[in-house]
This record gives structure tokens, C-alpha cells and sequence, in this order.
């Protein structure tokens, strides 16, 4: 990536651009698996309320977002979302190591993140990073797949 990638936390003004480029970003999958992923229905106004949302922009332009949930014993990572005109580009493994960055900063040791298995090009980028299934689950006809990965 030849320019730099900043960081800025997402506030209450920023729902409707999380919530525009999620869908955006996760309109592939409807074909996949038959319905809007849950990223696209999600409540964003929520969301940037409650989660932590950090936003990714290069030279000014929102270029991707990773949305964290701190929990007692880990972070989870509820969404991680790269405008398609972008992907490909390194942008989604930077997210992550942010995301695992701010685990590390809150003082856990394990972060988990969740997809779905119908999505096979996520689940072979987490495994490239370092997580590791920790189980499947039935949902919605399809297959939830949870990931986590020690910082340890």
C-alpha cells in the first residue's frame, strides 16, 4: 500500500458510513448464502454507541473499518469490512493486527472473531493469521464458524 492507512475511533455521526460501506462490503456473500449476511442488518447508530469501530482511511477516504466488542476475558471482532474496490490489498490483515493490537492494549490475551463457513476466502485468510476453529455451530441453514487466536 503506497500511502499510509490512519486510524480514527468511529463516533454516533459516523453510523450511516459504517452502515453504507458494511453493506457494501458484504453484498458478495448475499448470492452465497441466500440473505444479507448479519453485518448488513445490523444496527449501526447502536454500534458505534456501544462497540469499539475503528475506521480506516487512505489520503482522507474510508477505505475499510473493524468493529471490536471488548468482553470480560477477550475481544471479540464483530466485523471486519474492506470497501471492494480495495480488497486485495492488505488492507484486511492491517485490521486485524489492529484489532489484535487493541486486545493486547486492553490487556487480553485472546481474541476471537466469527464467520460464516459458506465463506471460503474468509475462512482460509483467519486461518493464514493465526486463528484457529474453535467450533461450529448451526445458524440460519448454514454453519457459524468461531476463531480464536492467543496473544500469548
Amino acid at each position: 500500500m503506497s500511502r499510509p492507512v490512519e486510524f480514527r475511533r468511529a463516533g454516533a455521526a459516523d453510523a450511516a458510513r459504517v452502515r453504507d460501506l458494511t453493506r457494501k462490503a458484504y453484498m458478495k456473500w448475499c448470492a452465497v448464502i441466500g440473505r444479507e449476511p448479519l453485518p448488513m442488518t445490523a444496527d449501526y447508530d447502536h454500534a458505534v454507541r456501544h462497540h469499539v469501530i475503528d475506521l480506516a482511511f487512505v489520503g482522507g477516504e474510508l477505505v475499510g473499518l473493524i468493529e471490536m466488542i471488548p468482553r470480560d476475558n477477550d475481544l471479540l471482532i464483530e466485523n471486519v469490512c474492506v470497501d471492494p474496490d480495495r480488497q486485495g490489498g492488505g488492507l484486511g490483515r492491517m485490521l486485524v493486527a489492529h484489532a489484535e493490537e487493541e486486545t493486547r492494549k486492553r490487556g487480553y490475551g485472546m481474541v476471537r472473531l466469527y464467520t460464516n463457513k459458506a465463506f471460503a476466502a474468509n475462512l482460509g485468510f483467519y486461518e493464514s493469521q493465526g486463528y484457529e476453529v474453535e467450533r461450529e455451530e448451526p445458524f440460519k441453514g448454514g454453519t457459524t464458524v468461531y476463531f480464536r487466536k492467543s496473544l500469548g
